[in-house]
């Protein structure tokens, strides 16, 4: 099989201004050209933001209307699956000629969803997920999806295959990518801890894929309203999200090593073969996986 060019996009949106996020979304994939990326992987929630360190005014059993008013600006950042601004978003994509996995906040009817859409060279959609579990205070500001948008996208370089942030600590979500054969796990998130890297070096382990991991590295100065007052502060270098964007072979090597604290793209050259090579003694969709033991039963009918 041919070897392919990924990369991994780390960088901050502009919280609460979508227009000047996608004027960034459109420098940033040029960037990635310049590396000679067959695919790109923007961070979670990269178009509408994610408001860290806010509450949007809740406590149990109470709410402020400062904060319905915070979550009305919030609101108004995302964008419908069918729009002039995602219209735009794959115009750029079609320019640049990569593939691309890009976070995104979605607006339908009155409801959020933190999403990521697959895309291929054309700009044409060929996956559409939404996260399917919010997690802690995530639950206030969206939805939930549902297991009609967990297919994986097959693209020109292969199978791509999305998780968003903690989604990638659901095992049976995991093993229903697996199932598909995914051959690049691509995961938008925001976790910034230490152990991010461990994670997915497991998951590129256990399911014998390429993994990108793209992490938003964002500061107060990359926030567009005045009355944003976070808990880390309010200085406008305090860090937000300090980044740890990796890529992980499916044997577990890391290809791109985590960075911090910056703005970057890091990318590596992948060979599909590789995949064959690893799955030679562990695959769990196949000799490893049991079946007479182990079903999954997933319901894949849209939820209303």
């Amino acid at each position: 099989m041919p070897k392919f060019t990924v990369a991994a996009v780390q960088a901050g949106s502009k919280l609460f201004d979508t227009p000047a996020t996608i004027a960034l979304f459109a420098d940033k994939l040029k960037e990635a050209a310049k590396t000679g990326a067959d695919l790109a992987v923007f961070p979670e929630a990269f178009i509408g933001g994610y408001p860290k360190g806010i509450d949007f005014g809740v406590r149990v059993g109470m709410r402020q209307p400062e904060g319905r008013e915070q979550f009305r600006q919030y609101f108004d950042g995302a964008i419908e699956r069918t729009s002039p601004q995602m219209a735009d978003i794959q115009a750029l994509v079609k320019e640049a000629q990569i593939n691309t996995v890009l976070g995104l906040i979605e607006r339908d009817g009155g409801t959020l969803y933190c999403s990521s859409v697959a895309m291929g060279r054309d700009g044409e959609i060929l996956s559409w997920h939404r996260k399917l579990m919010p997690t802690a205070m995530e639950k206030v500001i969206w939805g939930q999806g549902d297991g009609s948008t967990m297919k994986v996208a097959k693209s020109d370089m292969g199978v791509l295959s999305m998780a968003i942030c903690w989604e990638n600590y659901m095992p049976l979500f995991r093993s229903h990518l697996y199932d598909q054969g995914t051959q690049v796990h691509c995961v938008s998130t925001v976790d910034d801890r230490d152990v991010w890297l461990p994670t997915m070096q497991t998951i590129a382990l256990e399911g014998r894929c390429f993994v990108v991991s793209a992490c938003q590295y964002m500061t107060v100065g990359d926030v567009r309203a005045d009355w944003f007052e976070p808990v880390q502060g309010t200085a406008p270098d305090t860090v937000l999200i300090r980044g740890g964007s990796c890529i992980i072979s499916p044997m577990g090597e890391v290809l791109a090593a985590p960075v911090f604290n910056e703005s970057t793209i890091v990318s590596a050259e992948i060979d599909l073969d590789d995949i064959k090579r690893a799955k030679f003694d562990l695959d769990i969709s196949g000799h490893y996986s049991r079946p007479d033991v182990f079903r999954l039963s997933v319901d894949t009918a849209p939820q209303r």
